[in-house]
């Protein structure tokens, strides 16, 4: 793969008890499981709750179209005797070689370090070469808050996000991570 480049040519990134790799056709069953979680969907901006059926699908199918924009990685731990996805970590294309980077993982797995271990391997791997990653979670969530600066993310402001399953503008922070 091109580093920098991002569509179909996902890099496979080892981490110490999951790969990071392509999300594909067979995992819409867990992400629609884990997406349907109400305690998922509203910390993030974007998954509805309730989660409507064939969103998964359409999720699954948008992460793999060749999208310059956005690279999509599943949590894959069945080759140590896991789960095929323990949750989703992506990167979004932003300019002057930046990118900001997204992740959740299964309920079940929160304060396992699951979520801390899919952030250090993106940022140790770096696969679109960015100078920069910025991420934002909601001041609700200091356990996200955590594996940003666990990463050696910095605190860089407040700002506001809306959250299509609460249906409001929730307060976040903002962090920084330079790379490169």
């Amino acid at each position: 793969m091109k580093h920098g480049s991002i569509g179909t040519a996902l890099p496979i990134i080892e981490a110490r008890r999951f790969v990071l790799r392509p999300l594909k056709p067979s995992d819409a069953g867990l992400v629609q499981l884990y997406a349907s979680d109400r305690r998922v969907a509203e910390m993030t901006t974007t998954i509805p709750h309730p989660y409507p059926p064939g969103a998964a699908e359409a999720f699954v199918e948008r992460a793999l179209a060749d999208d310059e924009r956005r690279a999509v990685w599943a949590l894959d731990g069945s080759a140590h005797g896991s789960s095929q996805l323990l949750g989703v970590v992506s990167l979004a294309r932003l300019d002057r070689d930046q990118a900001e980077i997204g992740y959740w993982v299964a309920p079940a797995l929160w304060n396992a370090g699951y979520a801390s271990e899919a952030v250090n391997a993106i940022v140790e791997a770096n696969p679109l070469g960015s100078k920069a990653l910025f991420a934002a979670v909601f001041q609700d969530n200091p356990g996200s808050a955590r594996v940003l600066t666990n990463a050696g993310f910095e605190y860089v402001g407040d700002a506001e996000a809306h959250s299509v399953s609460r249906h409001a503008t929730i307060p976040t922070w903002t962090y920084l991570r330079r790379l490169r």
